[in-house]
């Protein structure tokens, strides 16, 4: 609870005890004594204690053009009251009402904490290496290139590269995970993450500004900004409906009045529609739901970019993956080497040569499968996307890709069909052999695959760039409904919008790949998943989930939360209409008092809230 919250607590506490005082003292008789404008003047005293914050906002709202609110409603509804007479059903619609309020602030307090304790991972300050030896200075002022020092129990600042030792850091902020990760010279080193017992000696790549930690940052402080369908119509709702129902008041009012009815009692009746038409249930209850939701993700290192996310996981009907570091580890390594016309160790030095300068992880396997710095004269090297690399040697083509790299080349290769990934090495127009590349299927992936069956996706498919046989045998293995293969990235796109076409149209599709290759197909999606990305400013971008490591059981996880937050916020959307709409009838045929009115108002919004504080448990 903060200096505020507090303060309104004070206020109400106050409030409270001279209200008791006022009730005893008119229950014994003794107001009875007293001219009506003392008896007004002693309500008027705790009343302008409780309600002078509505009062206000009430006016500068209605200065701004915001002229219908739950703060005018109160107040016309109160000052109706004392107009009557009823000075203690004003004071006490006013009093429950402040105390709705405070409820609801430190409810939203609480939610916003569950999404803002992301931000204890942003680091304070950095160990600067300098000439004149350690110096401490702000993430900001650090230059990609210089050289940063982690110590042991210190969060890391920056991104970069670990130069000197080694250690275990704790990752739970960014991903949700318990167990410490290891991390040794030449190894990638993230924000936000925390180092263990020993020294790290890091090189920045990153600035701040484009950190790991600065961009999970920016995505959390924008969560609230991306509204959800539901949560969008019930704003909506409350800006027609406040008026609305102000206008039936008024009607409800004059309307007998003229007809010769008694308008005190219409009056009172009038205030007591007003009380309980308050829409605050639905505007308090429904994004704080949301919030609840991106907060229970966020604990389990799942970090949803809105409430409209949140609302299209609910629905999701079909589920198309990547395959390579997505649906499989992207741990490649050389595991058959068949050469033609010359020796394996020379068939890889040729392929090592031309695939040094590539990142993509089957160009490392076959670089770290040569074991040796290649120092082949090679011109004119270039990558060809979906392809493979092209270069040049001693006059002659060197082409090291894949079966459309040949294809395009006019290169005649073996037929065969292989459940590994099959790289060809050419040279010359002649094929000099090919190197079988393995890669495996994650633990757990078809474990986390059946899960999400069982949570309502009726279709599991993979997109892969490759070969047909290689693709299949993942699907079968896990038990997916279709397999697209031989796609480049421009094709991914194409089928996926194919699969789009296919699905139903209230019901969404999800892409999940790892963020890197998949940005278009990412973006395309209904839902963008990005998987095994920590790290990775194209998945933060692109992707609209953003899972911070490569736990496949985390997806069926976050679908359950999104199920269970949509529940939430419908069922304290139709409990808070059918209470408000059967009391409203009520008030408005005499029968309800005001004191029921205050329940249809500040008794529903608390339950609404209650309900909704069943997403912030820890689970």
């Amino acid at each position: 609870m903060n200096q505020k919250q507090k303060k309104t607590l004070w206020r109400i506490l106050a409030t409270a005890a001279l209200f008791a005082v006022l009730e005893v003292l008119r229950h014994l008789g003794v107001m009875d004594r007293f001219p009506v404008w003392a008896v007004i003047g002693c309500y008027l005293v705790p009343y302008l204690l409780i309600s002078y914050d509505v009062i206000r906002k009430a006016a500068l709202n209605i200065r701004s053009g915001e002229i219908f609110d739950e703060n005018l409603l109160m107040f016309i509804a109160t000052v109706a009251a004392f107009a009557i007479g009823a000075y203690d059903e004003a004071l006490a619609v006013m009093l429950f009402y402040q105390v709705g309020e405070l409820f609801q602030k430190i409810a939203v307090g609480r939610s916003r904490a569950s999404i803002k304790a992301l931000l204890e991972i942003v680091p304070q300050y950095a160990n600067l290496e300098t000439d004149a030896g350690v110096a401490r200075v702000d993430p900001d002022d650090v230059a990609v290139g210089q050289t940063i020092i982690v110590k042991p129990g210190e969060r890391v600042p920056l991104d970069g590269v670990v130069l000197e030792g080694s250690s275990l850091l704790n990752t739970a902020a960014l991903t949700g995970e318990s167990l410490p990760r290891p991390i040794d010279r030449g190894e990638t080193i993230v924000s936000g993450c925390i180092n263990g017992d020993g020294t790290l000696r890091v090189q920045v790549t990153k600035a701040f500004e484009d950190s790991t930690v600065s961009k999970i940052l920016e995505l959390v402080e924008n969560a609230s900004s991306k509204k959800a369908k539901t949560e969008a119509f019930i704003t909506r709702f409350a800006k027609v409906y406040t008026p609305v129902v102000t206008l039936a008041a008024v009607l409800l009012f004059l309307i007998p009045v003229l007809c010769g009815g008694l308008w005190s009692d219409w009056l009172r009746r009038a205030c007591i529609f007003l009380v309980i038409s308050c829409p605050c249930a639905l505007v308090i209850s429904v994004p704080l739901g949301f919030f609840g939701g991106i907060g229970a993700a966020s604990r389990k290192g799942v970090l949803v970019k809105g409430s409209n996310d949140l609302e299209n996981l609910s629905k999701l009907s079909m589920m198309v993956f990547d395959k390579t570091g997505t649906l499989t580890e992207g741990a490649f390594h050389v595991s058959a080497v068949h050469p033609v016309g010359m020796d394996d160790e020379t068939l890889l030095s040729l392929a090592a040569a031309a695939e040094s300068g590539s990142n993509h992880p089957i160009a490392k396997s076959i670089v770290a499968a040569y074991g040796k710095t290649p120092d082949l004269p090679l011109k004119n090297l270039r990558e060809l996307p979906g392809h493979g690399v092209c270069a040049e040697l001693d006059g002659k083509a060197l082409l090291v890709g894949n079966e459309r790299l040949m294809r395009q080349f006019s290169v005649e290769i073996p037929a065969g069909e292989s459940g590994a990934t099959v790289v060809f090495v050419a040279l010359g127009g002649v094929c000099c052999g090919e190197i079988s590349i393995s890669d495996t299927v994650k633990p757990g992936a078809k474990q986390s695959l059946d899960a999400l069956r069982q949570n309502g996706v009726r279709s599991l498919s993979m997109l892969t760039g490759d070969r047909k046989a290689v693709g299949q045998s993942v699907a079968d293995a896990l038990g997916l409904d279709a397999v697209y293969t031989d796609l480049l990235p421009a094709q991914k796109v194409e089928q996926l919008e194919a699969l789009l076409a296919q699905k139903d149209s209230d019901a969404t599709l999800a892409y999940v790949g790892d963020g890197i290759n998949d940005a278009p197909v990412l973006a395309r999606a209904d839902i963008g998943v990005a998987m095994g990305s920590m790290g990775s400013d194209a998945a933060i971008e692109a992707a609209d989930v953003v899972i911070m490591d490569d736990d496949l059981s985390k997806l069926p996880c976050v679908l359950r939360l999104a199920k269970k937050t949509m529940r939430i916020v419908k069922e304290n959307i139709v409990f808070a209409l059918a209470v408000k709409a059967v009391v409203m009838l009520l008030g408005a045929c005499g029968v309800a008092n005001m004191w029921l009115a205050v329940f249809a108002d500040v008794g529903v919004s608390i339950l609404a809230i209650l309900n909704s504080m069943r997403m912030m448990k820890k689970s």
